[in-house]
């Protein structure tokens, strides 16, 4: 824990309070030798700390009394180091608890009386050869003081409120990007899903005549990846309904299920060489099988029929990924404008810090390359 950012409870502060004005008071109100202090001064001392020991509670109201009870004490002319004291600790509480403009005009009476009460004390002290007290020094020195404690508390007022506002745009930041992670995965199980029951569809359409039972094959599997997509889209959009909570979910697709992967891939015509090694962390085992599921799609999508060789190796501190098609290099259909498929893959690879490469290949087909730095 860090103990300069670590914050009193309230109530701890109010106690402090409490006990420091007691012993102010008792500082105040004792008899220093050869002097007499009368019972209405011990008894103006008693009342101005009330003010400190309450400032947390009623800021205003304890500033406004301590601005009447030291009048009272400039009437009696006595502990006048007091009444400034206290004045700036209630300026400061003000400070702190209202806005700016407020608590700077209810600053003006707070000078006023501090100014006065160290004035009349200056007045009321003989003055030495060298012209000490000087009065227009005192007033200054109270001004400043109080100037001072009003200062420190407006800078933390300004301080919790910028920390506030921090607190509030990380926390829209944090659903804002969670949303946008929600909305890629959708956007990763609907690409797919449609891609494969498009040509599974068409491949039923084909043969279904002269043999109906690979039409039904593909119709079952129609089904199956139908289904399969619902319940992650079902998960997620759960999760958009009720932000913050935590909906009934399935176990979200890892390294484990790049295998079924690949079947209903060749199924869809795409031959692919699956290749894994090393140990990846089931935190970026989600990321891996995305960026394989993508690009296994765009290959489906604009090269089927075709081979894939598939690559996800952990080592020597390091993850790759590569996904590589013997196909055209092509891959935005002619007349249609590119997807959000390799914009989903390379912001997947730099969520952590890593890098992605993506384009044709010198020896034709099309290359997907992944990688970043194992924790």
């Amino acid at each position: 824990m860090n103990l300069f950012a670590w914050r009193p409870p309230h109530r701890l502060l109010i106690l402090a309070d409490t006990v420091a004005a007691v012993l102010f008071a008792l500082a105040s109100s004792g008899n220093p030798p050869g002097l007499t202090v009368s019972a209405a001064s011990a008894l103006a001392c008693w009342l101005l700390v009330v003010p400190v020991a309450v400032r947390r509670i009623w800021p205003v109201a304890a500033y406004c009394g301590a601005l009447l009870i030291s009048v009272l004490v400039l009437a009696l002319q006595t502990n006048w180091l007091m009444t400034m004291v206290v004045v700036a600790a209630t300026v400061y509480t003000v400070a702190t608890t209202q806005p700016v403009r407020r608590s700077a005009v209810a600053l003006i009476p707070g000078l006023l009386v501090a100014g006065a009460a160290l004035l009349v004390s200056a007045l009321g002290v003989p003055r030495r050869a060298d012209g000490w007290p000087d009065p227009v020094f005192v007033v200054v020195m109270a001004w400043l003081v109080v100037g001072a404690s009003w200062s420190l508390g407006t800078a933390a007022r300004t301080r919790r409120e910028f920390a506030a506002r921090e607190v509030k745009r990380r926390a829209e930041q944090a659903a804002v990007d969670e949303r946008l992670r929600i909305a890629r995965e959708l956007h990763d199980v609907v690409a797919h899903s449609m891609s494969m029951i498009t040509v599974k569809a068409g491949v039923a359409a084909k043969v279904f005549g002269k043999h109906p039972e690979e039409g039904l094959k593909a119709l079952r599997a129609i089904e199956e990846i139908g289904r399969g997509s619902l319940v992650e889209m079902r998960h997620f959009l759960g999760a958009l309904r009720s932000p913050g909570s935590a909906p009934e979910s399935t176990p979200l697709p890892s390294l484990a299920d790049l295998p079924s992967l690949t079947r209903r891939a060749a199924e869809a015509g795409v031959e692919v060489d699956l290749s894994v090694s090393g140990t990846v962390p089931d935190s970026m085992g989600l990321a891996v099988y995305r960026i394989v599921q993508e690009a296994i799609t765009n290959v489906i999508r604009h090269a089927a029929p075709a081979r894939c060789r598939v690559g996800v190796s952990a080592a020597d501190g390091s993850l790759r990924i590569s996904v590589v098609d013997d196909g055209p290099g092509q891959r935005v259909l002619p007349g249609r404008a590119g997807g959000h498929g390799l914009a989903g893959m390379r912001e997947r690879a730099m969520m952590y810090g890593g890098t992605f490469e993506a384009g044709p290949l010198p020896t034709g087909g099309f290359g997907v390359y992944a990688s970043w730095k194992l924790p």
